[in-house]
């Protein structure tokens, strides 16, 4: 064994995998294209600040789990982006995209870092896909995002999932939500940990989403922030759920789902899966109407979006056993030299095939036509092209379908037009 191992934190994506992730990923870009939203990628290190002010400095990723740095002795502190809401609003307000148009719809799949414990589904370099509809602020636009999300785990074929929503109110809500916990948390000072402890002063919300059980038993008694939302706030909330149910996708109204980023606002959302055990969460969203301005636009930028983490997204669809038919494939062709004399000839084969679209291999390693059948059923080909002497003195190969051991013969151009014609109808469609 090599005495380097990847860092804490970090896999590799060996190829039978990567086919489960490709597989997902065609999904994601199919289905987000069809809802009318663009790829965008961002860098993965960003200025430290966005995050700060992005994100909130309260929250448990900006005060625990970022990598920061600073590139060089004269540089600002850098991060490596461990969200990607705040990175996609920066690049729209730097690319001033606002005075093209009113909307954009963007989607993206990128990799991001947390300094969090490693364990199942969870990784401190780890993926996620998503979205995020900037410029409007209503509920169709939330409902349009939890659409597209809900799509994507129904063509994936996911079942048993729990979409939980809440309304976080607008800033004068919150303002006197934040009065009340603050009058009911302070007597409790003794129970409080000091993370709860230091959020009572600056953000008692986040309390809401602590893990710690003594405080999570005080949570429990808590005032509710749906006992203090205008008429307004109780409408606009009240139309998501209509577009929900018009679309018919289930849902529970949870009350002390907070979400973990301090630039949620109105609507947010999560859903998990009892697949994942207490870590539950696959993925989540909501509205954040005033993140722009939190990055120094002089007018807020309405918006809502969701993220998914592919882990435990791959981890669920194991447990539900949805890759059973996707097992990747071998070489569709494996061309089988008879005489290593013509390995060229054979060589020249393959670029045939290949040439014309079809997946092939060959052995390079001049090992004996024994090895090289053991290799093409190792690797799951579908067909065996031999390649012998009288192939090559009459232009007539012998190809073999491994499945049903039915052999046939056809010259070169009838074999690329007959394999094409395989090829075609066995696309996977999504």
């Amino acid at each position: 064994m090599s005495e380097y191992q990847a860092v804490k934190g970090t896999r590799d994506i060996f190829p039978e995998e990567v086919a489960q992730w490709r597989y997902v990923e065609e999904i994601v870009h199919t289905l987000s294209t069809l809802c009318g939203f663009s790829e965008i990628r961002t860098p993965v290190f960003e200025y430290t600040e966005l995050f700060q002010r992005g994100i909130g400095p309260t929250t448990d990723i900006v005060g625990k789990e970022m990598f920061s740095f600073l590139p060089d002795p004269k540089g600002r502190s850098v991060t490596l982006r461990p969200e990607m809401t705040a990175g996609v609003m920066r690049a729209a307000l730097q690319k001033k995209l606002f005075s093209l148009a009113p909307l954009h719809k963007l989607y993206y799949i990128g990799e991001l870092f947390r300094k969090e414990r490693p364990q199942a589904g969870r990784q401190r370099q780890f993926s996620q896909f998503g979205a995020e509809l900037l410029g409007v602020s209503s509920p169709a636009a939330v409902a349009e995002v939890i659409t597209l999300m809900m799509q994507v785990f129904e063509s994936l074929g996911l079942t048993g999932l729990k979409l939980r929503i809440n309304t976080l109110g607008d800033t004068e809500d919150r303002l006197r939500y934040r009065e009340a916990l603050q009058l009911y948390f302070s007597p409790f000072q003794e129970i409080l940990d000091d993370a709860s402890k230091e959020r009572l002063e600056k953000n008692p919300l986040r309390i809401l989403d602590s893990k710690n059980p003594a405080v999570q038993e005080l949570v429990a008694g808590a005032p509710r922030l749906y006992d203090y939302l205008k008429a307004s706030s109780l409408q606009d909330f009240e139309k998501v759920l209509f577009y929900l149910a018009e679309r018919e996708i289930a849902y529970v109204i949870d009350h002390r789902l907070v979400r973990g980023l301090d630039y949620y606002s109105h609507t947010a959302f999560e859903v998990s899966s009892a697949e994942l055990g207490a870590q539950d969460a696959i993925g989540g969203g909501g509205r954040y109407d005033g993140l722009a301005r939190e990055l120094g636009s002089s007018a807020d930028v309405p918006a809502s979006g969701f993220a998914v983490g592919m882990e435990r997204l791959l981890i669920t669809m194991e447990k539900q056993g949805l890759f059973a038919a996707l097992h990747p494939h071998g070489p569709h062709v494996y061309v089988v030299v008879q005489q290593q004399e013509l390995a060229d000839h054979a060589l020249q084969i393959t670029w045939q095939l290949r040439k014309a679209g079809i997946k092939s291999e060959m052995d390079l390693a001049g090992r004996s036509m024994k090895a090289q059948m053991r290799d093409a059923n190792r690797i799951r080909a579908s067909y065996v092209l031999f390649v012998g002497t009288m192939e090559y003195s009459t232009g007539l190969y012998s190809l073999k379908n491994l499945a049903t051991s039915r052999q046939t013969t056809l010259s070169l151009e009838a074999l690329l037009q007959f394999l094409q014609e395989v090829a075609v109808k066995e696309q996977p469609a999504l």
